[in-house]
C-alpha cells in the first residue's frame, strides 16, 4: 500500500472510530463516514466493501499490530500504532489500552462494546494459543487446550473490563502481573 492509500485508510479509520464512540454501529451510514473522513464515496468503496468490512478491518488492524510483534518483539512495527514492543504481548496490549491509542477505550466501553469485544476476544484467542506455553500447564493437564485458551482469553477480557471500570489506576505492568496471577 502506498503512502497516499495508507493515509486515506487511516483517515477512514479515525473518522469511523470517532463516530463509533458516539453512535451505535447499526445507525452509522457510509455517508457519515465519508463526510467525517473528507473523502469521496468511490474512495471509501475502493478501500472497504461495506461498513461491516470496515469494522472487521479496523479490529484486525488494531490487533495485528500486537500480534505482528509476537515473533519479533524488539523490532519497531507500524500499523495504526507506532511503538517499541515490550517482551510480553499481554503487557503490550495493556500499554496501548493505558495510552488509549486510537481511542480504543471508546470502542471497548462505548455503544458498540459487545461487537468490538467479540472481535477482540476472537483475536485474543489466537494470541493466547500462540502464547500458551507462558501459562502453567502443570495444574491443567487434564483440561482440553481449547478450554484453556477460552478461559485465559475470558480472564484477560475481564481483567481489561475491571481495570477500565476502576479508572485504570494500576500501571500496565501491575495489571499484567494481576492477569498472570489469576490464570
Amino acid at each position: 500500500m502506498d503512502r497516499r492509500q495508507r493515509k486515506t485508510r487511516e483517515a477512514i479509520f479515525r473518522a469511523f472510530i470517532e463516530i463509533l464512540s458516539k453512535k451505535d454501529f447499526n445507525n452509522i451510514t457510509v455517508g457519515e463516514i465519508i463526510e467525517k473522513a473528507d473523502i469521496g464515496r468511490a474512495t471509501f468503496y475502493a478501500h472497504f466493501e461495506t461498513k461491516e468490512f470496515l469494522l472487521k478491518e479496523l479490529c484486525e488492524e488494531l490487533f495485528c499490530h500486537v500480534f505482528d510483534s509476537v515473533g519479533d518483539v524488539h523490532n519497531d512495527h507500524r500499523h495504526i500504532f507506532e511503538c517499541e514492543a515490550p517482551d510480553s504481548v499481554f503487557l503490550h496490549l495493556f500499554q496501548h489500552l493505558k495510552k488509549n491509542d486510537n481511542n480504543i477505550l471508546d470502542l471497548l466501553s462505548g455503544h458498540n462494546n459487545e461487537l468490538f469485544m467479540r472481535y477482540f476476544k476472537t483475536n485474543l484467542q489466537k494470541l493466547v494459543a500462540s502464547q500458551l506455553n507462558m501459562f502453567d500447564s502443570s495444574k491443567s493437564k487434564s483440561l482440553p487446550e481449547s478450554f484453556r485458551i477460552n478461559h485465559i482469553s475470558a480472564v484477560f477480557v475481564e481483567t481489561v473490563c475491571w481495570w477500565v471500570n476502576n479508572g485504570m489506576k494500576e500501571t500496565p505492568e501491575t495489571i499484567t502481573e494481576y492477569f498472570f496471577l489469576s490464570v
